[in-house]
């Protein structure tokens, strides 16, 4: 539960960090809110040579206009805006309702108060929610490095299992979210065993309606079932040109049959794949488009992983190794 040895480096601009990651290469590590690359490297999953520290870079901190970061309209968020700033933001609940609606199921408020925007989407966890709510709302990423500016539409970021477009001597300075077409609702669902745990499987959906009621355009992302957030294509075709009610269910079920693959948490086959129509289908229908399903439907008990549930005290079976490694563990934790 120790890192190994790395040297630590704390630049004071973004320059000044890109020069850093230029020079070490693969052996330099960027160093966001740390939630995520911490424990990594404490169990020696990570081992960068050389730690980048970010958090003097106050530039790429606030949300503002979409203009002020160089694009035409929308929002912009700095990469190192904390998760607890974006919650909090009068300005995300107003042009971006989905991310607002996600950013409670991200972990835990301790986690949230240290964790950034930037980190999130650089780390590309499959299970994540904002990757899966950026792909949603066609965002696009900021990125920079020592040939300058450049940008990448969300689709394109995310290139496999916690992998990216980021090269290793570029950093992420910020995300642009368009703005959305009026008559547009937007949902964000989680299923997971409790809260703040790893999503099981999780849906957003963006649906934006014609005055009549009929959907012009579908916008539905998967976390948790595939190598990264997952387009729900042939939900997103059964929904377009129908109307309120019309296509939810079709769209739900066909969903399910696409993405039933195994993703992060043991889960069967079967849970993950009702999982995944049962929180599209009520991702879908919840907010300002469509009607929510029944309670019924939301706390069906399939979608509960038996396999994950704690055992009963009385069925304890308590074994000397189990002592002995309490025993060390308690040495090594408590101070003496």
């Amino acid at each position: 539960m120790k890192p190994a040895p790395f040297r630590y480096v704390r630049p004071s601009s973004v320059d000044e960090a890109i020069s850093v990651l230029a020079a070490e290469g693969y052996g330099a590590k960027p160093l966001a809110g740390g939630q995520s690359l911490i424990p990594t490297m404490n169990f020696r999953l990570a081992l960068p040579a050389v730690l980048v520290d970010l958090d003097r870079l106050d530039e790429l901190r606030g949300i503002r206009d979409g203009s002020e970061g160089g694009g035409a309209n929308g929002l912009y968020i700095g990469a190192m805006t904390r998760h607890s700033e974006v919650e909090r933001s009068a300005a995300v609940r107003e042009r971006a309702p989905l991310l607002a609606e996600a950013m409670p199921w991200i972990a835990h408020p301790q986690i949230r108060n240290r964790g950034t925007v930037g980190g999130s989407l650089a780390h590309a966890d499959p299970a994540a929610e904002l990757p899966a709510v950026m792909l949603a709302l066609d965002a696009r990423v900021h990125l920079r490095g020592p040939g300058g500016d450049r940008t990448v539409q969300f689709c394109d970021f995310c290139t496999g299992f916690f992998s990216t477009a980021l090269a290793p001597d570029e950093l992420v300075t910020g995300v642009e979210i368009p703005t959305l077409p009026a008559g547009t609702g937007t949902a964000f669902e989680e299923i997971s065993r409790r809260k703040g745990d790893f999503a099981l499987v999780g849906a957003c959906a963006a649906l934006s309606l014609d005055p009549g009621g009929t959907c012009t355009r579908a916008s539905v992302t998967l976390l948790s079932v595939g190598d990264g957030p997952v387009s729900a294509k042939t939900a997103e075709e059964a929904l377009r040109g129908r109307g309120r009610r019309r296509g939810r269910g079709d769209a739900g079920h066909r969903s399910a049959g696409r993405h039933s693959r195994l993703g992060r948490v043991p889960s069967s086959t079967d849970a993950r794949a009702h999982g995944t129509g049962a929180g599209k289908g009520r991702a879908e229908g919840s907010g300002r488009v469509i009607a929510r399903p029944s309670a019924g439907e939301a706390n069906d008990s399939r979608l509960i992983n038996k396999d994950l549930a704690p055992i009963p005290p009385g069925d304890r079976t308590w074994k000397l190794w189990h002592y002995v490694s309490l025993w060390v563990g308690m040495s090594v934790c408590i101070p003496t």
